[in-house]
């Protein structure tokens, strides 16, 4: 697989990377130890270079699933973690008091069962610790070899470039896809400023843009697209139509609507990289063959023309969660 730098700080990954959460939280019921071993793996087999986590995703499973599945091949991979909650758990608040960032940073360690973080985020920006106090922290982290790279999460410009003032920030990670565009008005045009690589999640809007989820989907019921307005049956009906206009396109070029949404953030910026997450081998598979996919100028424009006649229906998290992003 190409490779892709993030940013201007030389940190050089796959240009698709997996997103590890949903093998532990979030969209249903765990995936089997041994089968989420087999699929980590598999996406290494296949190039893919970057694998991200987090302390809340289980909380910890995560971390100690990754720390099982890629100390064989520790060395030829980027493995990217993050903090900023109270004890890992999303529902106990958030705490990025530089102690605990400092006590997270020790156990995801032990957890990864590596001696070095690559890339270590806040996970949310805590409006109750200054900004400047969470990157000192992860200043002293980087001087005590105990992580090589500070990332933030959602966060707002502003937050971006105080932050980058302390610690240079290697990677923004937000929610990116052709049903959410809002980071296109500020924080690209921020990150190109500044010189810091996109990790957009969520690039396949949570699986609504495979073409995989219809009105009549029916979630598990802890599957975290239960309490999102996007994922209403109404607004899964409403917008079919961006997925009906992906899957025109796809057939055209013989690829999946997954593919042509992937390779379309590919084509945004060079150091951008989308990190899907599945629990699959052939979704893996698929996801990974949008790196082969080269979009013309033509067809960008015929994508850009037609998602914008289009109207996304519904947010894309509930108000209290909302109120999280974008600080």
């Amino acid at each position: 697989m190409q490779k892709r730098k993030l940013g201007r700080s030389g940190l050089e990954v796959s240009a698709i990377g997996l997103g590890c959460m949903g093998l532990s939280y979030g969209y249903g019921p765990a995936t089997d130890k041994q089968q989420a071993i087999t699929l980590i793996r598999s996406g290494f087999d296949r190039g893919v270079t970057f694998f991200d986590s987090a302390e809340a995703y289980g909380p910890f499973a995560n971390e100690e699933l990754l720390g099982e599945a890629l100390e064989p091949m520790r060395e030829q991979v980027v493995i990217a973690t993050k903090f900023g909650f109270e004890g890992g758990k999303v529902e106990a608040g958030l705490n990025s008091k530089p102690e605990h960032i400092k006590e997270v940073a020790h156990a995801a360690l032990k957890r990864l069962k590596t001696d070095v973080i690559d890339l270590f985020y806040q996970h949310r920006v805590d409006p109750n610790v200054p900004i400047e106090d969470v990157a000192g922290a992860v200043k002293n982290l980087i001087a005590d070899g105990k992580v090589k790279h500070f990332g933030l999460s959602e966060a707002g410009v502003e937050t971006i470039r105080r932050a980058h003032a302390v610690q240079p920030v290697t990677a923004l990670q937000s929610e990116y896809s052709l049903w959410w565009r809002e980071p296109e008005k500020e924080v690209l045009p921020t990150l190109e400023e500044l010189g810091i690589g996109f990790v957009p999640f969520s690039p396949l809007g949570k699986g609504f843009l495979t073409g995989a989820i219809s009105e009549n989907t029916q979630f598990d019921s802890t599957d975290f697209r239960n309490i999102v307005p996007r994922f209403t049956p109404e607004a899964r009906k409403a917008n079919q139509v961006l997925v009906d206009l992906l899957a025109r396109i796809a057939a055209e070029k013989q690829m999946t609507p997954a593919q042509i949404a992937l390779a379309w953030l590919l084509a945004q910026k060079p150091w951008i990289v989308p990190i899907p997450g599945t629990t699959k081998l052939h979704r893996l598979e698929e996801n990974i063959g949008a790196a082969n996919v080269q979009l013309s100028s033509d067809d960008l424009r015929e994508i850009e023309g037609a998602v914008s006649q289009i109207t996304v229906e519904g947010a894309r998290y509930p108000a209290h969660l909302q109120q999280r992003v974008g600080r």
